[in-house]
C-alpha cells in the first residue's frame, strides 16, 4: 500500500482504490440485479421471492466479511464517519422513509439509477442527475437549512452511542457468525426461489466491494501520514463530488467516491455490453417523467437527511453496524413497502 501512495499520493491513491471497487461492485450489481427497491416490491406483494433473496446475500455477506475483518484486527471502524461523528436518529426516520418512498416512484435507488444509466438507460440517466442536484442543495444549498432543521430534531453522539456493537455488548465475531449463518441461509432460500447461481455469486460480490471499501480504505489511512478518511461503497455524496468536479472551475480533489461512480460505471457498462443487454431506454406513456422526478427529489434530500442512500446506509452503514444507519434503512424498507401497496390501489389511466 506504501507504494501505491508513493506513485499516486494519498488522492490518487484513494481515487484508484474507488475505480477498482467502483467497477466490481458495478458489474456485481448490474449481474445480479442487486436492487432494494425490487426486494421491498416482492415484499410488498406477500411474495418472498429471488429478488429478496439477491438483497439478502449482498447484506449478509457484507455483515459476514467486514465483522470478521474487524474481529481478526484487520480493519477498525471506529473513525469511520458512519460511527465517529454525531449522527441524527430523526433524520434517519424520516430521510429513510422518504428515501424509500422516492426509490418506488422513481423505480430504484441512487445505486440502481446508476447502473441502469451505465447500460443505456436514460430515465436512470434523467432521474440520477436531478436526484444528484437536488442532494447537494441538500447538503449546502437551499435545502441545507430544512435538512439541518429536521436532523436536528433528535441527535445521538457519535462513538459508543452510535456504535451497535457497544450498544447491544456482542463482539465482531459473534456479529460475524451470525450473519454468516444469515449467508448461508439466504443462499439457500435463493437456490429454493430457482436463483441462477451466477446471480448468487454475483449478489455476494456486491457485499465483497462494500468489505473491500472499507478494507482499502482503512489500509491507505494507515499508511498514510495525513488524515484520510475510512469509507466504503455510498453514492448520494460522491455523484454530488463526482458532478460539481465536472462542472466546477476548481481543481479536482481526487477521493475513494470520485473514483467509485466512473468505475461503477465502467463495470456495469461492461458487464451489460458483454451479456448483450446494454440498449437504450427511454420514457414512455407507461413511465411517466413526472412520477420519476418527485421520486428523484425525495431520494436526494431523504439520503443527505438519512446520512446515507440505500447502498451507503444499508449496505456499508449497515455492515459497521451503525446504528442510525441501520435505523434509516429499516425505514427505507416501511416508506418503500407503504408507498407500493398505496400505489396499488390507485387506478392506472388507460392510454388509447
Amino acid at each position: 500500500m506504501e507504494g501505491l501512495i508513493d506513485l499516486l499520493g494519498d488522492p490518487g491513491a484513494l481515487a484508484f482504490a474507488g475505480t477498482l471497487v467502483g467497477i466490481l461492485f458495478g458489474a456485481a450489481a448490474q449481474k445480479s440485479r442487486f436492487c432494494l427497491r425490487a426486494s421491498t416490491v416482492e415484499v410488498a406483494e406477500g411474495e418472498l421471492g429471488p429478488r429478496l433473496a439477491v438483497w439478502l446475500i449482498a447484506f449478509t455477506a457484507a455483515l459476514t466479511l467486514v465483522q470478521a475483518l474487524v474481529a481478526f484486527e484487520f480493519l477498525d471502524l471506529s473513525e469511520a464517519r458512519a460511527i465517529a461523528s454525531a449522527g441524527s436518529l430523526s433524520g434517519a426516520v424520516i430521510g429513510g422513509a422518504m428515501f424509500g418512498v422516492g426509490m418506488v416512484l422513481a423505480r430504484g435507488c441512487a445505486s440502481r439509477l446508476l447502473v441502469l444509466a451505465s447500460c443505456g438507460n436514460l430515465r436512470a440517466l434523467i432521474t440520477g442527475l436531478v436526484l444528484t442536484l437536488v442532494a447537494q442543495a441538500a447538503y449546502t444549498g437551499v435545502l441545507a437549512p430544512a435538512r439541518e432543521l429536521l436532523s436536528g430534531i433528535w441527535t445521538v453522539s457519535g462513538g459508543a452511542s452510535r456504535d451497535l456493537s457497544e450498544i447491544l455488548r456482542f463482539s465482531p465475531a459473534a456479529y460475524s457468525a451470525v450473519a454468516a449463518l444469515g449467508l448461508v441461509s439466504a443462499i439457500a432460500f435463493a437456490f429454493y426461489r430457482k436463483v441462477a447461481p451466477t446471480r448468487i455469486i454475483t449478489a455476494a460480490g456486491v457485499g465483497v466491494s462494500v468489505a473491500l471499501g472499507w478494507l482499502i480504505t482503512f489500509a491507505i489511512a494507515q499508511a498514510s501520514f495525513e488524515v484520510v478518511p475510512v469509507s466504503s461503497v455510498t453514492f448520494t455524496g460522491p455523484a454530488t463530488d463526482t458532478l460539481m468536479a465536472l462542472v466546477a472551475e476548481r481543481n479536482v480533489v481526487l477521493s475513494f467516491g470520485i473514483g467509485l461512480v466512473p468505475g461503477v460505471a465502467i463495470g456495469a457498462a461492461g458487464a451489460a455490453i458483454v451479456a448483450g443487454e446494454w440498449r437504450i431506454e427511454r420514457f414512455g406513456p407507461d413511465t411517466p417523467m413526472e412520477r420519476y422526478l418527485v421520486g428523484a427529489v425525495l431520494m436526494g434530500f431523504g439520503a443527505m437527511l438519512a446520512g446515507g442512500c440505500a447502498v451507503g446506509a444499508g449496505l456499508a452503514g449497515g455492515s459497521a453496524l451503525s446504528l442510525t444507519a441501520w435505523l434509516a434503512v429499516f425505514f427505507m424498507w416501511v416508506g418503500a413497502i407503504s408507498t407500493h401497496r398505496l400505489l396499488k390501489r390507485i387506478p392506472v389511466p388507460q392510454h388509447p
